[in-house]
């Protein structure tokens, strides 16, 4: 077979065909026909064998220099497929950079968020630890220990959310209970706070629904009287509503767990200009009762609690006149009072 092939026209032949290969799978079509195991190049090698050995050096020597020179046509071409397609790819993925880019939104904390980091951010730096407890409460951590009575109008269901099938438990009506919790757990002298949600049977409307949040404090320490109440309280509604010059009141109120118990209330300035006083949260020394309650010994260690709903000082403080608002998915809303992160 080698004896009657013409190289120079066997390799002028296959190097046409490389160079009219159109894409990487073509070129290793022919690479296989001429170098693989069966390839035209492979059985000539083969049949060397068979020649004389002076025909044989002429024969191998013609062969493998068609070899060398096709296999350097073959890498060649590959060089060349392979910048054309990487050619290809630069021209299709082109960016255009003159073309305006793409819109990007910045996220925001909802207001709702900020003020309740605002919150805890003031207190902690008093050195009050901040716990959490359970939505779902039973009447003794709810009402019991609170010293509410039995007849108290808040155990009736008109007030509260009893859960069905489960006598005595209850979706707590206010964050109270996280002190009974803690009490049980840690002796004092402590600082909490406990902020969560809580629930009252009440009508949806422009100022009530029946879930919202509070924020509960706690002060037990031997020597606390009701001066630093007032104390505290007040400069925290300056700090809030960051007017140090902001007039605040304590007036005479009731709640079973406290006593004596008060109202908090500030000078409130409306968008006409109009002043008038307003709640804004409640308060009072804790009841001998409570602390008997957490086996704490009244006459040695005294305490002040206060309480205060969360929406409403958002209220007051951004001027907003529904508390739905909070609770709605208004873009533009959000964006207008969404808060930097």
């Amino acid at each position: 077979m080698t004896e009657t092939l013409d190289f120079q026209i066997f390799t002028q032949t296959w190097k046409i065909a490389l160079q009219d290969c159109a894409d990487a799978q073509s070129l290793e079509d022919i690479r296989l026909q001429l170098l693989g195991k069966t390839g035209l190049i492979t059985l000539q090698l083969k049949e060397l064998g068979k020649l004389s050995p002076d025909l044989r050096r002429e024969q191998g020597a013609l062969l493998n220099a068609a070899r060398d020179e096709l296999t350097q046509c073959l890498a060649n071409r590959k060089v060349v497929l392979e910048q054309q397609g990487l050619a290809e790819r630069l021209r299709s993925e082109t960016l255009d950079v003159t073309l305006p880019a793409r819109p990007h939104k910045s996220g925001k904390i909802h207001l709702f968020t900020k003020v309740i980091q605002d919150i805890h951010t003031y207190f902690c730096d008093l050195g009050f630890q901040t716990i959490e407890g359970p939505e779902v409460e039973d009447e003794h951590h709810n009402f019991d220990a609170l010293n509410f009575q039995s007849h108290h109008p808040a155990r009736h269901e008109h007030d509260t959310f009893y859960l069905k099938d489960m006598p005595g438990w209850l979706l707590r009506t206010h964050t109270s209970t996280t002190q009974i919790r803690t009490l049980k757990l840690q002796q004092p002298p402590l600082r909490i706070i406990s902020t969560g949600r809580v629930y009252r049977s009440d009508d949806l409307d422009a100022t009530h629904t029946p879930m919202f949040h509070q924020l509960e404090g706690l002060v037990l320490e031997p020597g606390i009287h009701i001066g630093h109440l007032k104390g505290c309280l007040t400069d925290f509604c300056r700090h809030f509503f960051n007017n140090k010059d902001l007039q605040v009141r304590f007036r005479p109120s009731f709640f079973p767990f406290t006593e004596p118990s008060m109202e908090v209330d500030i000078l409130y300035t409306n968008t006409k200009g109009e002043k008038k006083w307003l709640e804004v949260l409640g308060s009072g020394m804790v009841h001998p009762n409570v602390l008997r309650h957490c086996s704490i010994d009244a006459e040695v260690v005294q305490g002040f609690a206060f309480g205060i709903g969360v929406e409403r000082l958002v209220m007051l403080k951004y001027g907003l006149t529904d508390i739905r608002q909070l609770y709605h998915s208004d873009q533009r809303w959000l964006d207008h009072y969404g808060q930097g992160c």
